[in-house]
C-alpha cells in the first residue's frame, strides 16, 4: 500500500503545500509514511487537474489517496464527480480524508484482519458519506461564488470595485520564460501554475503594449 497525498489550493497566490505537515503527522500516527506528494493550484470545481490525474495514473490497486478535506478533492458538479469517482473505483484506490473519520480505517495497520462483512459495510458507509461531503462542497462553492458576484455588483454600483489584484512578480516571471522560448504548457509546469494563468499574463502584457 502506497499513500499518495493530494494537496490542492485554488489560486497561485495560495500555498498548495500548506497541509503537508498535517498529512505527514496523520500518516505517522498510523505507522505509515507518505510515498508521494501531488500539490497543484487549480479549482476543485474543475476536472482539469493534471496533478490529480498524475496521482491516479501512478497509483496501484490498494493505494491510498490522502487529502486534508473532501473539498480538496472535489467541488465538482454531480456528473463530473461521478466521472472522478468512477476513475478512482476503476483504479481500486481508497480515498482517505481527515474530515471523514469513516475513511480512516483504510490506513490502519493490520486492517486486512477485518471480516468481510464489516469491511463491506464500512466501505458502503464511507462511500455514501464521501458522496454527501462532495455534494456539500459543491454547494458551498456555488454559494461563495454567488455571494462574491453579489458583492462585486454592489461594489460596482457604489463605484468602489477595483477588480482582482495581479501578482506582478509571477507575471513577470511568466513573460521572461515565454520570451525565452518556453511554451505555455512548459511554463505552467515549470512554475507549477495553471495554463490559464500563463495565457492571462501573456494577454495582459499584449494589451499593455
Amino acid at each position: 500500500m502506497f499513500i499518495r497525498a493530494y494537496l490542492r489550493a485554488s489560486t497561485v497566490e495560495q500555498d498548495a503545500n500548506r497541509a503537508r505537515a498535517v498529512l505527514d503527522g496523520f500518516a505517522e500516527e498510523r505507522g505509515h509514511k507518505i510515498a508521494s506528494y501531488h500539490p497543484e493550484n487549480e479549482s476543485g470545481a474543475t476536472l482539469t487537474r493534471p496533478k490529480l490525474f498524475e496521482l491516479l495514473d501512478q497509483a496501484h490497486p490498494g493505494d491510498i489517496l490522502l487529502v486534508e478535506q473532501v473539498d480538496r478533492l472535489s467541488r465538482l458538479t454531480q456528473p463530473d464527480w461521478e466521472k472522478l469517482r468512477a476513475l478512482i473505483k476503476a483504479k481500486e484506490v481508497k480515498v482517505v480524508a481527515l474530515d471523514l473519520p469513516t475513511s480512516h480505517p483504510a490506513m490502519k495497520t493490520g486492517g486486512a484482519d477485518t471480516d468481510e462483512f464489516t469491511a463491506r459495510m464500512l466501505d458502503a458507509v464511507n462511500n455514501m458519506l464521501l458522496d454527501m461531503l462532495a455534494a456539500v462542497a459543491h454547494k458551498d462553492y456555488q454559494d461563495r461564488r454567488r455571494r462574491q458576484a453579489e458583492g462585486i455588483q454592489k461594489a460596482k454600483a457604489q463605484g468602489a470595485y477595483k477588480g482582482r489584484g495581479v501578482d506582478q512578480g509571477l507575471h513577470d516571471r511568466i513573460l521572461e520564460l515565454v520570451s525565452g522560448g518556453k511554451g505555455i504548457r512548459a511554463t505552467a509546469r515549470f512554475l507549477d501554475v495553471s495554463t490559464n494563468t500563463v495565457t492571462a499574463a501573456i494577454k495582459r502584457a499584449k494589451a499593455a503594449e
